[in-house]
């Protein structure tokens, strides 16, 4: 009886430690997808036949952008706008953080809460920077981008 109770004792202690070792932080409840995509900061940008990735930068204007893809791909009829830009509504209003910056080629800028630009060329005002479009240069974007009006997706994947 007694070598039963130590056996006993022994199996719940070897259980206790083994349990202290585990990870025991709570599960968090999002679906896989949406989880992935909060978790990165990147989004993908289609023009024509063209598929860009783009990252984002950390505020809350971009946050609120990826939360809004989260809801589905958003497609924005843009326009050409002074031979450096192209320009569309959201159709939407995310929050501002503008500051007085110099664009570079691939910069992704929120206008006035409600518009995405996206340059080719410089141009210093006050914007919110979204974010920026990874790996190309004003070459690629005027030769995909075009002359006058275009249709750009934006997606998380």
């Amino acid at each position: 009886m007694m070598k039963s109770l130590i056996t006993s004792l022994l199996t719940v202690f070897l259980g206790l430690t083994m349990t202290l070792g585990q990870d025991t932080q709570p599960q968090q409840n999002n679906t896989p997808s949406t989880a992935k995509h909060m978790e990165k900061d990147i989004i993908y940008i289609v023009v024509r036949n063209t598929k860009w990735k783009a990252s984002l930068e950390k505020n809350s204007s971009a946050q609120a952008l990826k939360k809004r893809l989260t809801q589905g791909d958003l497609t924005i009829q843009m326009e050409d706008y002074a031979q450096m830009e192209k320009v569309g509504p959201i159709g939407a209003n995310l929050p501002t953080n503008d500051q007085h910056i110099t664009t570079q080629t691939g910069d992704l800028i929120l206008y006035q809460g409600k518009y995405l630009v996206i340059y080719y060329a410089s141009n210093t005002w006050n914007f919110t920077r979204l974010g920026k479009i990874l790996h190309v240069t004003k070459e690629d974007l005027l030769k995909i981008l075009g002359k006058g009006n275009v249709k750009v997706t934006l997606s998380l994947d």
